[in-house]
């Protein structure tokens, strides 16, 4: 059994203070985004966890990338066969959250999925490197498969047959747009009194902002 009781260390490199907040989310999420990315220490910096329920009623997290943000929220791509795309299919409360540790920094969304119109599928799926699309239609993601060759030999006979052809995307493959309705900025501070900043959907649509107790 390995003791990590003894892992330490002090949060010092920011705050995040009441007088320079926006009223909404979505700008701080922006601003904190974009200054990690200039900070550097972070090798993608949308990497971000999603967590479901899933159909077997335990939640389940996993890391993937962010696509894009608005402000209408947040958009991943996914097979909606998978085990993460079925479990959003039937309960759409999901959480994401970011963990920047260059800048000791983590935000937290709660927010309810809904699938992204085709349009908006079919053009981040063009964008895609040919490898990448005919990765989608190779993977049956989240089903039990034999060995590592069964996919490779998949792939073979892919590449064969979309040689100069057009990838289209599969029905079974898009995205997921994320409409929060409660965003947490966490920023560490010095003897373990971290900001917690919460903006929190009202029932008018409003973002109300709280300060937490670390």
């Amino acid at each position: 059994m390995s003791d990590l009781s003894n892992y330490r260390k002090s949060y010092e490199k920011s705050e995040l203070l009441e007088t320079n907040l926006p009223e909404d989310p979505i700008n701080l999420f922006n601003k904190w985004f974009h200054e990690v990315e200039d900070f550097g220490g972070v090798d993608e910096v949308n990497a971000m966890t999603v967590a479901t329920i899933g159909l077997d009623g335990f939640p389940k997290s996993r890391v993937v990338l962010l696509k894009k943000f608005n402000e209408e929220g947040f958009i991943f791509y996914t097979n909606y066969n998978s085990e993460k795309g079925r479990a959003i299919l039937q309960n759409p409360n999901v959480c994401l959250s970011f963990f920047w540790h260059s800048m000791e920094r983590q935000v937290i969304v709660k927010g309810v999925a809904e699938k992204t119109n085709e349009n908006i599928s079919d053009n981040y799926f063009a964008s895609r490197p040919v490898g990448s699309q005919l990765g989608a239609l190779v993977s049956n993601q989240s089903e039990i498969i034999p060995n590592r060759e069964f996919l490779e030999d998949k792939l073979k006979v892919l590449e064969e047959e979309y040689q100069n052809k057009e990838v289209l995307r599969p029905n079974f493959w898009g995205g997921f747009l994320v409409r929060p309705v409660e965003v947490e900025f966490w920023q560490g501070r010095p003897n373990r009194l971290h900001d917690r900043i919460r903006y929190k959907m009202s029932e008018n649509y409003y973002w109300n902002i709280d300060r937490l107790s670390p």
